[in-house]
């Protein structure tokens, strides 16, 4: 079963200069996957999660999700649609800062108004395997930044969403924490089977899936599959971000996270 497929999706902007941002994408994303997107900045990566989180609306073609098809959907369906099929992770964070960690978790929950002893039942279950149980009474402001990711991955997968779809997840984190982020994305992936697409220029973050779809210029360039070594994919990774250029600081990020590593 394949939890996403998009079939020939384009997305142009008008403006005073026209602009095509995706052009002709066909993918598929089976169930229980873990894929990245790749590319330089301006090559439509942003633009292609926006039209698979529906939050931006193709110009042709069909985004099809666990078998529906949201774009079709009225207003009313289609918040139920995002709210019960898909979880999103972003760069920075997204917590409310009015209520603890825990209350953020289960916000999802609180939107479908599920019983209060249901959800406390779920939080339990949750915050331990992310190494957060400890840390649910307490503010935003009080948790460091890799805890305040896990509280926030911890709230995309509480509803069980058929698609987590995560935005530059290690963006704001240092490379340790960056690390634990991803190991943590790659466990739930392998155990819980949780179909993941991430966004990211971060090639050591790109490793832990096990594939990575590069795009440039609105199309589809090129994709490579992990196998069996990580170090190995890593380096595929770098040589493919080298080949398909970008801005200097693209590149320069690139030797930065080869340093890390």
């Amino acid at each position: 079963m394949n939890t996403l497929q998009l079939h020939r999706v384009s997305k142009i902007y008008e403006g005073k200069i026209m602009h095509k941002a995706l052009k002709n994408i066909n993918l598929t994303v089976s169930n229980g996957e873990f894929v990245a997107i790749m590319g330089p900045s301006g090559s439509g990566k942003s633009t292609l999660l926006n039209v698979i989180s529906t939050i931006d609306t193709p110009t042709a073609g069909t985004v099809t999700i666990n078998g529906k098809k949201p774009h079709d959907l009225r207003k009313e369906e289609l918040a139920i649609f995002r709210r019960k099929e898909l979880g999103f992770v972003f760069q920075d964070f997204n917590l409310l800062d009015t209520l603890t960690i825990g209350e953020n978790i289960v916000l999802p929950l609180t939107l479908d108004s599920t019983p209060v002893r249901d959800m406390d039942k779920k939080l339990q279950i949750i915050a331990p395997i992310l190494g957060i149980d400890y840390l649910l009474d307490k503010r935003t402001f009080e948790v460091s930044g890799g805890q305040a990711q896990r509280a926030a991955i911890a709230r995309a997968i509480i509803h069980s969403p058929s698609l987590l779809l995560a935005d530059e997840p290690t963006g704001n984190l240092d490379s340790k924490s960056s690390k634990d982020v991803m190991e943590l994305f790659e466990t739930l992936n392998v155990r819980d089977n949780i179909t993941t697409l991430m966004v990211t220029h971060d090639a050591l973050a790109a490793s832990y899936c096990q594939r990575v779809i590069f795009i440039k210029d609105g199309e589809l360039y090129n994709e490579i599959h992990r196998g069996d070594n990580r170090q190995q994919f890593y380096q595929q990774i770098l040589n493919m971000l080298a080949l398909l250029g970008g801005e200097k600081h693209d590149i320069s990020a690139v030797r930065l996270s080869q340093h890390h590593s």
